[in-house]
């Protein structure tokens, strides 16, 4: 595919600014359609980028011929559903991390996008981020080989706010969205199959329904651990922090910036195109489509990570 590559993007809020900002930066690519549920609020931001086309409803965009692939920045809860109406419209589809909030609906999407040989990929950015991508060519090199992933990801959110601080409409998960982060790339950059995990979790918020408080523990089939603590109690500095453990080094990767276990910094300029994961992680997505190929973090690629989460809220159910 070497025509121009014409996107609708679900979801105008804070994450699908940050796609929008990144696919400015991406030559022979251009956004046609935004979805959102607060309509004057996405008329705005489709003035803002040049976006003609505007709608509440995803339908009305998948109904365009014009529209080649779909960017999902929607509720988490909605993804699965979103994800195999794109498909089963002949679109190539981008869904925000998680892919599903279940594992039936993770089975179900990589099914059809299976069956459908469109291309469908979820956004897994700590695959793409520089820091992460910096530990990954040391692996595939030989050069560092992990024991240990220790992981903290801290949110101060005991109201219903996104990232902006502004109201959500949705609920958001640590268990579903913010472990599957760290689920998967620990997978990932181990290279090996998670073969346990254990979780436990503090007491259930009485509005927002869901735990605040998490903890995980996974070891790979090759011997290396991993910690991954989780709050949205935190007052403090927020985000994840990621410190890699190896035999021959250790790193800590703090969102796009990576340091040596002596808080010496790495230079990752030059690891990509971009030091934006979000935007590495749509060029990855356009560069599939127009390759025939699948990606990184394909639905495919990323599925043993829900089967993982699947496994932990059977546990965390069990345990009452």
């Amino acid at each position: 595919m070497n025509k121009v590559i014409k996107v609708a993007l679900a979801g105008a809020g804070a994450f699908g600014i940050k796609h929008l900002d990144g696919i400015r930066n991406i030559d022979g690519v251009e956004v046609v359609s935004l979805i959102s549920r607060d309509l004057e609020k996405t008329r705005e931001v489709a003035s803002q980028y040049g976006i003609a086309h505007v709608s509440t409803e995803l339908s009305d965009a998948l109904a365009l011929p014009e529209v080649d692939a779909v960017i999902l920045c929607t509720p988490t809860q909605m993804h699965a559903e979103q994800t195999l109406a794109c498909l089963r419209a002949g679109k190539h589809v981008q869904v925000e991390i998680p892919l599903a909030d279940t594992l039936k609906g993770a089975e179900e999407a990589v099914a059809l996008a299976r069956s459908s040989g469109l291309v469908a990929m979820c956004g897994h950015t700590r695959r793409f981020n520089p820091s992460h991508q910096y530990v990954h060519q040391q692996i595939t090199a030989g050069k560092f080989n992990i024991l240990q992933l220790d992981v903290q990801t801290y949110f101060f959110r005991r109201t219903n706010t996104n990232a902006l601080g502004q109201a959500r409409s949705w609920t958001d998960h640590l268990l579903w969205h913010h472990a599957a982060h760290t689920v998967d790339l620990f997978a990932y950059q181990a290279g090996s199959p998670i073969v346990q995990a254990n979780a436990v979790q503090g007491p259930i918020h009485p509005v927002l329904g869901i735990a605040m408080d998490m903890s995980i523990q996974l070891k790979a089939a090759s011997g290396a651990i991993c910690t991954l603590s989780l709050s949205f109690n935190n007052e403090g500095p927020l985000g994840t922090y990621f410190r890699y453990i190896g035999d021959t080094a250790t790193y800590l990767a703090r969102y796009d910036d990576l340091f040596t276990g002596k808080e010496e910094k790495i230079d990752v300029s030059q690891v990509a195109v971009s030091m934006n994961g979000i935007e590495l992680q749509d060029r990855e997505f356009f560069a599939a489509i127009r390759e025939g190929r699948e990606p990184n973090s394909s639905v495919g690629k990323v599925l043993a990570c829900y089967q993982v989460l699947h496994q932990l809220e059977q546990q965390l159910n069990a345990k009452g």
